[in-house]
């Protein structure tokens, strides 16, 4: 079947050998149906960090869409094990532990999983001409983008997927920041394996990502089959470097892990771009905007992204571009700014922990909320869906009655968030209307 914009699709590039420009790369052979020339373009200079990774339920099958490989196979290939949600140690004013289940609880799974792993999967899967080289600079031209490279000679594209990950710092006319999500730093560590395999290779059992308040912020746990990830989420300015590797030592002496390897230390901004999609350049993964790992919304937001432009790059024909980009672009923008609400949300009423890092994420840090999203300032309107969800949350407790079927999975168009996710936060936390608070 020949797509209306198929003809205005010849030549692809995707820039960038992560988990965000593997799965581009996989995905234009999966959605377009016509002639291509596919070039997937990376440093090899630059390694992928072998970090343990949270998913979320979308990917199951989409992995299985893209490899035509059963889940067993997806899943021993990525070391990986199913997870059913996340398990909060210590958040909120309540000083109780919950976790966010994924929809339907304990049915529906996501795969905890080795990002290099999942590049090498995905690589055998996609019909690609690799370029190894450096990249200057992508820029849009007339009808189409042009890479520039480091020692060879720039070509023209007709759509360039820029998976290049986040900038070394923030432009206020390119990027909106988030000064809402009070972290700015991770430390990672690789722990001995606390999950074995089965016996046909494959953990069927549920597990869940711990994500464990601590003084000086959070500490994410990943299981492997191979391995655990251990990951220290804070913010170097509010904490010293050395007291945060010492609260590390802590946890991980109370869970018992005799050793560990020291995988990266890595600063991170929290943002998203102004423009995600211009028509001929799209920006994915990282580069389209970084939100902390709290509620591993970064491979999720990848496929929106990814999937949203290969389609209405395919099936509206190439008049239609102009008209159709600032719509595109609105809603990518719209749809990572309320998961950054979704995540700085989970701030708003402290943890267990009277500390400095907690009085500011609590105190200064959520209280910016609404002026980071004013709809005149970043151009969409995701404050007043949050606002939305919340109010429609509040309402339910209010009449002390369960979620209505009809609203049990409204997500506002956010993917993957629905209500009953709003709710089991807002419960765990302590964030309801008539409840003691924090803020």
């Amino acid at each position: 079947m020949t797509l209306p914009g198929a003809e205005s699709l010849r030549k692809i590039a995707v820039v960038g050998r992560g988990t965000a420009g593997s799965l581009a790369a996989a995905n234009v052979g999966l959605f377009h149906p016509g002639d291509y020339e596919l070039h997937h373009i990376y440093d090899s200079r630059i390694p992928v960090i072998g970090v343990g990774e949270g998913s979320w339920p979308s990917l199951v099958d989409h992995l299985q869409q893209l490899t035509n490989l059963p889940h067993p196979v997806i899943q021993r290939r990525l070391n990986g094990t199913r997870k059913y949600g996340v398990a909060f140690e210590g958040w909120g004013h309540r000083n109780q532990d919950f976790t966010h289940y994924f929809t339907p609880q304990q049915v529906s799974y996501a795969y905890h999983l080795s990002a290099d792993f999942l590049t090498d999967l995905l690589h055998e899967s996609t019909r690609a001409h690799h370029v190894d080289a450096k990249v200057l600079d992508i820029t849009r031209v007339e009808a189409g983008a042009r890479v520039e490279f480091e020692g060879r000679a720039a070509e023209h594209y007709d759509l360039v997927f820029d998976a290049r990950g986040f900038p070394r710092a923030l432009d206020a006319g390119r990027q909106i920041d988030l000064p809402f999500i009070p972290t700015n730093s991770a430390i990672i560590r690789r722990c001995p394996a606390i999950v074995q395999e089965d016996r046909d290779g494959v953990v069927l059992r549920p597990t869940y990502t711990r994500a464990v308040a601590r003084p000086h912020g959070w500490i994410f746990v990943i299981p492997l089959t191979s391995h655990t990830s251990y990951g220290y989420v804070f913010n170097r300015v509010v904490s010293d470097e050395t007291e945060v590797e010492e609260d590390f030592d802590a946890l991980l002496e109370a869970d018992g892990v005799s050793g560990f390897e020291q995988r990266a230390v890595i600063e991170f901004p929290n943002f998203v771009h102004r423009r995600i999609f211009d028509g001929t350049v799209a920006r994915i993964g990282n580069a389209a905007g970084f939100l902390e790992p709290l509620e591993a919304t970064a491979i999720v937001s990848a496929q929106l992204q990814i999937g949203m432009i290969l389609r209405n790059r395919l099936n509206r024909s190439v008049e239609n571009l102009e008209r159709d980009t600032p719509v595109v672009n609105r809603f990518l923008v719209d749809n990572m700014l309320r998961y950054a609400l979704f995540v700085g949300w989970h701030y708003s009423c402290g943890s267990r922990h009277d500390s400095e890092f907690w009085r500011y994420a609590r105190d200064h840090a959520w209280p910016k909320y609404r002026t980071a999203t004013d709809p005149e300032q970043v151009g969409c309107d995701a404050l007043r869906k949050f606002d939305e969800m919340l109010a429609l949350l509040n309402e339910t407790v209010i009449r002390q009655t369960v979620i209505r079927e009809a609203d049990r999975n409204r997500t506002y168009a956010v993917p993957q968030l629905p209500l009953t996710s709003y709710a089991q936060i807002a419960h765990g936390i302590g964030c309801y209307p008539g409840m003691e608070s924090s803020t």
